[in-house]
C-alpha cells in the first residue's frame, strides 16, 4: 500500500489515471507510464493539444497551460495577420498623400503670388514646396519599404506558429502528468474533462483574439471601429478608452476635493494637534543633535554605538559621521536624522503592537491586509495630496507621510513572526503556568524577534526612501539638497547628499540590529 491507500503496481496506475482522466485512458496510461520511467527526456507527443492548443488546457483544467499558450499563439497570430491584410507602410502613405496636398496648395499659392506680381514671395513658396517634395519622397520610400515586408512577417509569424504547436504537442503530456500526481495528493485539483471550463476557454479566446488581432494588424484600427459602430456612443467608441464621458471623471474629481475640504474644516483642530505634538518632537530633537556642538554629539552617539553594538559597529559610526561634517553637511544630516528617527520610532511604537494583534487574531489581519496593501502599493507621491490637505507643509508632514508608507513592513513582519512562533511550544509554556502576558513577553516575542528585527529594518530603509520625496512638501535636511540637485543637475551634489542620506540610515540601523546581535549572544 503506498501513501494514498492505492495498491502499487502497474494495475493500479491506470485505474487511477483512468479515474483522473476520464476520457482516452489507455492512451494517457500508457503516456504516463513513460514518461515516470524515464530519468531523462521521455518523447510524448500530444496530438490534441497540439491541434487544440490553449483550449486543449481549459478542457483538461491545465489552467497554467491555457495562458501559455494563447499568449504564445496571439503572439504568432498577430505576425500572420500583420503579414497578410496588415496595411504595412499605411501610416507613411497617408503622410505622403497629405504632403502632396500641401505641396499643391504651395505651388497654388505660388502661382497665384506670381499673377499678382509678387516674385519674391512666390519663390519663398516653391522653395518649401521643394523641401516637402523632398521629405515626400522619403515617405514614399519608407511605405514601399514596409509593404515589401508583408512576406517575411508572414513568414516568420507562420514559423513561430509552427514551433508553437510543437511545444504544445511535447509538452502538455509532462505538464498532465504533473498535474496527475498533484490530484494524487490533493483530490481537489481539477481532473478529467470540464465542460463549463471548455466554455470558459472558448469565452476567453474570443473575448481576447479578435479585439488584440483587431487592434495590431488593421492600420488606424479605433477609427474603423467608430466607423463600424456609427452613431453608437456618438462613433466614439474606441478599443484603447473605455466609453465613459470625461464628465464623469471631472464630477467625481469635484466631489473629492469637497470631501477633503469639509474634512480640513470641521476636523482642524484635530489635524492641527497632530501636527504640533510632532513638531515638538522634531523640535527637541533637532535642538539636541543641531544646537549642541557636533563634536559632543559625534563623541555621544558613537559611545552610544559602541555600548549597545560593538566595536565594529561604533568604527563605522565614527568614519559616517566624520563624512557629514567635514563635507559640511552636519546640519542637514542631523534635520534628516531627527525626520527619519521621528518617522521610524512612530512606525515601530505603533506597527509592532499591531503586528502582535494581527499575528494572534486571524480575522483582524484579514480586514487589516487590504489596508496595508493599499499602504504599500499606492505611489508614494499620492499621500502628499491628503497630507497637504490636511497639514500643510512642512516637516511634521513629512513625517506622517513617512508614517503611512514605511509602517507596513514592520506590521506584517512582527504578524508573521508571531505566527511562526511552534504551537506546542506556547502549549508547553501554558502547561508550565505562563500567564498570557508571561507567554507574550517570554516566549513569543523572543523566538518571533528576528522577523520583528527585519521589519524594523525594511521600515527604516523605507523612511529613508521618503526624505527626498518629503521634501517637495518643505520638509528640510538632505532631501532638499537631492531635489535642488535634481532641478539644476547637479550631478556631483546630488550623489555626495545621497551618500550621506544613505549614512543617516545605515547608522540607525547597524546600532539597532548590532544591539539585538549582542543581546542575543548575551544570552
Amino acid at each position: 500500500m503506498n501513501d494514498n491507500g492505492l495498491e502499487s503496481g502497474p494495475k493500479s496506475l491506470e485505474s487511477s489515471v483512468a479515474e483522473f482522466v476520464q476520457t482516452n485512458e489507455n492512451y494517457y496510461s500508457k503516456e504516463f507510464a513513460k514518461i515516470q520511467g524515464t530519468n531523462g527526456f521521455a518523447f510524448s507527443w500530444n496530438m490534441m493539444a497540439a491541434l487544440c492548443g490553449p483550449l486543449w488546457g481549459a478542457m483538461r483544467g491545465a489552467w497554467g497551460f491555457f495562458w501559455t499558450f494563447l499568449v504564445l499563439e496571439l503572439f504568432a497570430l498577430v505576425q500572420i495577420g500583420r503579414g497578410l491584410w496588415g496595411e504595412l507602410g499605411a501610416d507613411q502613405l497617408a503622410r505622403y498623400e497629405k504632403l502632396l496636398a500641401n505641396i499643391a496648395r504651395r505651388e497654388q499659392q505660388a502661382k497665384e503670388l506670381v499673377a499678382a506680381g509678387d516674385q519674391a514671395d512666390a519663390d519663398a513658396k516653391l522653395k518649401i514646396a521643394d523641401n516637402l517634395k523632398r521629405v515626400a519622397a522619403e515617405a514614399k520610400e519608407k511605405a514601399d519599404l514596409a509593404s515589401t515586408e508583408a512576406l517575411s512577417i508572414l513568414l516568420t509569424g507562420l514559423a513561430i506558429l509552427l514551433v508553437v504547436k510543437l511545444l504544445e504537442g511535447f509538452l502538455a503530456n509532462r505538464t498532465y502528468e504533473k498535474q496527475y500526481l498533484k490530484w494524487r495528493a490533493n483530490p481537489s485539483v481539477p481532473s478529467g474533462v470540464s465542460k463549463p471550463s471548455v466554455w470558459w476557454g472558448v469565452f476567453l479566446l474570443v473575448a481576447i483574439w479578435p479585439l488584440t488581432l483587431f487592434r495590431f494588424t488593421v492600420a488606424d484600427p479605433d477609427g474603423k471601429l467608430s466607423a463600424l459602430t456609427g452613431g453608437f456612443l456618438g462613433g466614439k467608441l474606441t478599443i484603447t478608452e473605455f466609453p465613459i464621458k470625461r464628465e464623469l471623471f471631472s464630477y467625481l474629481a469635484k466631489i473629492g476635493d469637497r470631501g477633503f475640504d469639509w474634512l480640513a474644516v470641521n476636523f482642524s483642530h484635530v489635524f492641527n494637534g497632530i501636527t504640533l505634538g510632532i513638531r515638538k518632537v522634531l523640535d527637541g530633537l533637532e535642538i539636541v543633535l543641531i544646537e549642541t556642538p557636533w563634536p559632543v554629539v559625534m563623541i555621544v552617539i558613537v559611545v552610544m554605538a559602541l555600548r549597545l553594538a560593538g566595536p565594529g559597529v561604533a568604527a563605522f559610526t565614527a568614519i559616517a559621521l566624520a563624512y557629514l561634517a567635514f563635507m559640511g553637511l552636519w546640519e542637514l544630516s542631523m534635520i534628516t536624522v531627527a525626520l527619519i528617527g521621528a518617522g521610524a520610532a512612530l512606525c515601530i511604537i505603533i506597527g509592532i503592537p499591531l503586528g502582535i494583534w494581527f499575528g494572534k487574531s486571524k480575522r483582524a489581519y484579514s480586514f487589516a491586509e487590504p489596508v496595508l496593501d493599499f499602504m504599500q502599493t499606492m505611489p508614494a507621491f499620492v499621500y502628499l495630496i491628503p497630507i497637504i490637505a490636511f497639514f500643510g507643509t512642512g516637516k511634521p508632514p513629512g513625517v506622517l507621510a513617512t508614517l503611512i508608507f514605511a509602517m507596513p513592513p514592520v506590521i506584517r513582519l512582527t504578524a508573521l513572526g508571531m505566527r511562526g512562533v511552534p504551537e506546542s511550544t506556547k502549549e508547553a509554556a501554558v502547561a508550565f503556568g505562563c500567564s498570557k502576558w508571561q507567554l507574550l513577553t517570554n516566549v513569543e516575542l523572543p523566538l518571533a524577534m528576528p522577523s520583528i528585527m527585519t521589519g524594523i529594518n525594511q521600515t527604516i530603509l523605507m523612511s529613508l526612501s521618503m526624505v527626498v520625496i518629503a521634501s517637495l512638501i518643505g520638509a528640510e535636511g538632505l532631501g532638499a539638497l537631492i531635489l535642488e540637485a535634481l532641478q539644476y543637475a547637479a550631478k556631483g551634489q546630488g550623489l555626495l547628499g545621497g551618500l550621506a542620506i544613505l549614512l543617516c540610515a545605515m547608522v540607525i540601523d547597524r546600532i539597532a540590529q548590532g544591539m539585538y546581535r549582542r543581546k542575543v549572544k548575551g544570552n
